[in-house]
């Protein structure tokens, strides 16, 4: 479903999203060292967005 365009801002729809999915959280924690391969994707520790 698409956005009115007067809901829009003057660049279109970029916002910073707060929320990760889990394959973006999966690389986060990749890199930092808090997920092993072959560890469960179910019930991910929490993580903040890297800025």
């Amino acid at each position: 479903m698409s956005q009115h365009k007067s809901l829009q801002g003057p660049r279109g729809l970029v916002v910073k999203r707060n929320v990760l999915k889990r394959f973006e959280r999966v690389e986060l924690l990749k890199k930092r060292g808090q997920w092993k391969e072959g560890d469960r994707v179910v019930g991910l520790k929490k993580t903040e967005p890297a800025i």
